[in-house]
């Protein structure tokens, strides 16, 4: 029999579980979440008893949680360093799972993680959460359309002028593989792969700075960062070549002097029409001898005091996750496309390192 409710554990009760996916699950009528788990007995505590069902278990190691048959759903919320490791021990104890972006820390860990979804036959899916606002849903339909035409030259924006993130471990090398790049970089070349359908990557290039790290007086969003703690990047940058000779550039920073700032946002240019959203989603193209400039209205227009109703991205995304394992369906993040999206990225890392291009 199907089932009609699942079980969830949430593994890593730190900030992207309490913004993001524990709020998500709640609003949800078919979805128990009855286990957390965090290396900070406090935090899982603290979730557990404004989330959890009223005889929630807490744990201090994810391998104990994951021995709770009952389980029927995982979301992993750790550091980027950790990410393999639970996905495939949940995995492997039957359970399926959504793990936070990036898919993992290393390309190799990442296919590590396919590979256990694949032999135990349970879903994986990735928390890129951008697929699921109005702007990309609207403008990937149109992509699927073919009202571009073929893309062949793209652009993935992540830039901050002064957004570094001081709290947890985002500036720790060791623990989450890198700074801007592979933290919001990420989210811009997924919308991006994701547009173009194209997942088949030829060649990569990519420079990454330390510039400003070891500056004072900063003007950052969430004050000064500790300059010995700041062992990654402040911004890098990638040109990547796919196979069938599409070009996609990425930007991404969490501190760059410029004024051209956003983040999880793709520019498009394709044979028939390009896109980009940069003030807003806007459709360019040629008709009627006239260039013209679309621009698609996002909630209920002209009624006073409405401005229409839709879901958040994150809560949506936690809807479609739930109802893909109980229809048994696809989810709208695949690992096989997650992956690509981690090998990309540390082909910008590894070509930064060289000064060489990297070839797949």
């Amino acid at each position: 029999m199907m089932k009609k409710e699942l079980k969830v554990g949430i593994i890593g009760c730190g900030g992207i579980a309490n913004s993001k996916h524990m709020p998500s699950l709640a609003k949800l009528k078919n979805v128990k979440m009855v286990a957390f788990c965090d290396i900070i007995l406090e935090r899982a505590e603290k979730a557990a008893k404004e989330f959890g069902t009223s005889d929630a278990k807490v744990y201090k190691n994810y391998q104990e949680l994951l021995k709770d048959t009952s389980i029927d759903v995982i979301h992993i919320c750790t550091p980027n360093k950790s990410h393999a490791d639970i996905t495939v021990a949940a995995l492997e104890a039957n359970k399926h799972v959504m793990c936070e972006k990036p898919m993992a820390k290393t390309a190799k860990e990442a296919r590590r993680m396919l590979e256990a979804a694949k032999c135990t036959d349970k879903k994986l899916t990735i928390g890129y959460q951008n697929r699921f606002r109005e702007d990309s849903e609207y403008l990937h339909q149109a992509c699927k359309r073919g009202d571009l035409g073929e893309i062949y030259f793209a652009k993935a924006h992540a830039l901050r002028r002064r957004a570094v993130p001081t709290w947890g471990v985002f500036l720790n090398e060791e623990e989450q593989g890198g700074g801007p790049l592979i933290d919001i970089g990420t989210h811009a070349l997924d919308l991006t792969l994701w547009m173009m359908g194209n997942y088949k990557p030829k060649t990569v290039m990519g420079n990454v700075y330390h510039k400003l790290g070891d500056q004072k007086n900063t003007a950052n969003a969430w004050g000064d960062w500790n300059s010995e703690e700041f062992t990654v990047e402040d911004s890098a940058f990638g040109f990547i070549t796919m196979e069938n000779g599409a070009t996609i550039i990425l930007e991404s920073s969490w501190a760059l002097n410029t004024l051209d700032i956003g983040e999880a946002q793709t520019t498009l240019c394709g044979t028939k029409a390009g896109a980009d959203m940069k003030q807003g989603l806007r459709i360019n193209g040629v008709e009627f001898n006239k260039t013209y400039v679309k621009k698609p209205q996002f909630g209920a227009d002209g009624v006073d005091f409405y401005d229409g109703y839709s879901e958040t991205p994150a809560d949506k995304e936690a809807r479609m996750w739930i109802d893909a394992i109980l229809k048994d369906i696809d989810p709208i993040v695949k690992p096989e496309e997650a992956l690509v999206v981690t090998e990309i990225l540390e082909a910008i890392y590894e070509s930064a390192k060289t000064g060489k291009a990297v070839e797949f």
